[in-house]
């Protein structure tokens, strides 16, 4: 049994900052808040308690020192590229994030699933890393966002990828490549919906699949009990994706007024993103991109404050390495600068997250859940950027940061 006595603990279903921060921790579990303190005492001094943080959107495979976006996913064989996660998961846990999901890869790796391999060997304890809900590989049409031609040109046989690999055309192949991911130990399927800012192939807005083959990768996922995440820029694309039963739209960054409306009307979620239309380094991106961007961002920020004024459901998700694992928070507080309020911010990492996972055992801090607890020096209702000050971090009962 371990006590953490902190300054104050976060209560986030009435917003209120509870005085002492008391937290009960036996094993993984949370078994008690409040009272006096039993067993062994941990004093967190000044430190304001927090659940866990989440982000819905990471790729925990890309990104870190030395990667090259163009020629990465050509050169980083599969144990390469694990070398490189367990960095990126070790930076992200220490950033508060206490969950993930890794949202799809798009190299070669002749159909293993490697997040769904760093999830196991975090869970086993091997490697420091968030909790993670691995998506396997994204489903993309042959030319699509996230078929590696959206990066660059290849000649044609050059990093051709397979069904298992997530390139699938026609209805038949996308609910095979459904079937490949959920065999192999995906927990939701990943689809590009729709072109994206560092696209190369076609407008960024630009519906990728008929609706066809997105209500079949819906009914495969769904039959099994698995969600569906789909990157999806404009809104004809989004209003397809939402139509077909999509559970959670990624980024949505052009989306309009009738298409909030109607995923407020079906309940669809959000992950906005948001922080990329402020933070994302585009300055060594091809000159054509660079302009989908300028144009793009401004776009982005706009649809955003319309989704949270509108009452779309939005859970927080970074879409990192397009921002650097370890930076997680900043897309808190770019959410607190399209008009949420920081409360409403920290329930989109935390509870909101868990009810896009399905989840009731992370989220808050309550008995029975996972000890996923955070401390930061101060009160985040007050001011957001504490979440960058993360200053203590326990995962399953085990103390990462202190």
């Amino acid at each position: 049994m371990v006590t953490l006595k902190a300054a104050g603990l976060l209560d986030i279903d009435t917003g209120q900052i509870v005085r002492p921060g008391i937290v009960h921790v036996d094993g993984d579990r949370i078994v008690g808040i409040g009272g006096a303190p039993r067993g062994e005492v941990v004093d967190l001094g000044n430190l304001i308690l927090l659940p866990g943080l989440m982000d819905m959107e990471v790729n925990l495979l890309m990104g870190g020192r030395g990667e090259t976006v163009a020629f990465s996913p050509v050169q980083d064989d599969p144990p390469l590229r694990m070398l490189r996660a367990v960095g990126n998961a070790r930076r992200t846990l220490r950033a508060g994030f206490t969950t993930v999901r890794n949202l799809g890869l798009f190299v070669k790796t002749g159909g293993y699933l490697l997040d769904v391999a760093l999830g196991k060997a975090i869970d086993a304890g091997w490697i420091d890393g968030p909790r993670i809900i691995p998506a396997g590989h994204a489903i993309t049409p042959t030319g699509g966002h996230l078929d590696p031609t959206m990066f660059a040109a290849f000649a044609p046989g050059v990093l051709q990828l397979s069904v298992e690999e997530g390139i699938a055309n026609g209805v038949d192949e996308v609910r095979r490549a459904v079937r490949y991911q959920i065999k192999h130990g995906a927990q939701l399927i990943k689809v590009c919906a729709s072109g994206g800012v560092m696209s190369h192939t076609g407008t960024p807005g630009a519906q990728h699949y008929s609706d066809e083959e997105l209500r079949a990768i819906v009914d495969e996922a769904h039959r099994r009990g698995l969600r569906v995440a789909a990157h999806t820029h404009g809104a004809d694309a989004v209003r397809h994706a939402v139509e077909a039963g999509i559970d959670c739209i990624e980024h949505g960054f052009l989306i309009d007024d009738e298409t909030i409306k109607l995923m407020v009307e079906r309940g669809t979620w959000l992950v906005p993103t948001t922080f990329l239309a402020d933070g994302m380094d585009v300055s060594h991106a091809a000159p054509e991109l660079k302009a989908k961007a300028a144009e793009m961002f401004p776009r982005a920020r706009e649809s955003v404050k319309a989704a949270i004024d509108a009452g779309v459901k939005i859970a927080v998700g970074t879409d990192a390495p397009a921002i650097p694992h370890g930076k997680n928070a900043s897309e808190l507080v770019a959410l607190v600068s399209r008009g949420m309020t920081p409360l409403a911010v920290l329930r989109a990492a935390t509870v909101n997250a868990a009810e896009l996972l399905g989840v009731t055992d992370r989220g808050r801090l309550a008995e029975g859940l996972f000890a996923d607890i955070i401390g930061v020096p101060g009160d985040p209702t007050e001011d957001i950027t504490l979440t960058q000050q993360v200053r203590f971090v326990m995962k399953g009962g085990k103390v990462y940061v202190d």
